[in-house]
């Protein structure tokens, strides 16, 4: 399969929207048939959160995958993968601020007074939010390219926020959290190694 030439079919996507939808609408359709469990607020928040942060990974994985692969046209995708993180994000605190806590603002503060992780989760989410609004054409235009890319590094702060909040959460199985800290720390390595590789090359050294 010609993959270089399918990936630049602008009907493809679709079919990539359609697929990033999915697990919301799963939810939709347990929630409707009543499956989502002895606690449906906490599976809700568990899931939407798990989406979140995956879809901070792939969007994360982009840049380094159309590297090694050699397909460039990958970056078609990173934008809407990066929407769809923040998506879920906006799903995951609306499950906590309205189905888990009623909109109850002294027992919100409360609860993030005595849990670091509420705090922590709810920077990542924050950070996500003006790479979403920025995420347009016309806003790299207005930001010009150097300053629109240092302000989406932001998504750095989201994936490492995501990890430390799932991380404290869990506090016994702390399997996944590692996982996902694991692919995170090797995607910004990643960054950082090809940053300086670059910065070599433009001195005309070689990175030992």
């Amino acid at each position: 399969m010609d993959w270089k030439r399918l990936l630049s079919r602008r009907w493809m996507k679709i079919p990539v929207f359609m697929l990033c939808l999915v697990p919301a609408l799963l939810l939709g359709w347990r929630a409707l048939h009543q499956d989502l469990g002895a606690n449906p607020i906490e599976f809700i928040t568990h899931t939407t959160g798990d989406w979140t942060l995956r879809f901070l990974t792939i969007t994360l994985a982009v840049s380094p995958l159309r590297r090694l692969l050699g397909l460039p046209d990958l970056i078609r995708f990173r934008r809407m993968l990066g929407l769809f993180a923040f998506f879920y994000g906006c799903l995951h605190f609306t499950t906590y601020l309205w189905l888990d806590k009623m909109f109850d603002v002294q027992e919100i503060v409360k609860d993030v007074w005595k849990r670091p992780f509420i705090t922590v989760g709810f920077l990542g989410f924050v950070a996500m939010a003006p790479l979403a609004l920025t995420s347009t054409a016309g806003w790299i235009r207005r930001l010009g390219g150097r300053r629109w890319q240092v302000l989406h590094r932001l998504i750095y702060v989201s994936a490492c926020a995501g990890v430390v909040h799932y991380y404290w959460l869990v506090k016994s199985d702390v399997r996944k959290p590692l996982f996902y800290g694991g692919i995170v720390a090797v995607l910004l390595g990643e960054r950082v190694f090809t940053a300086v590789r670059k910065r070599a090359a433009a001195h005309g050294a070689t990175p030992r």
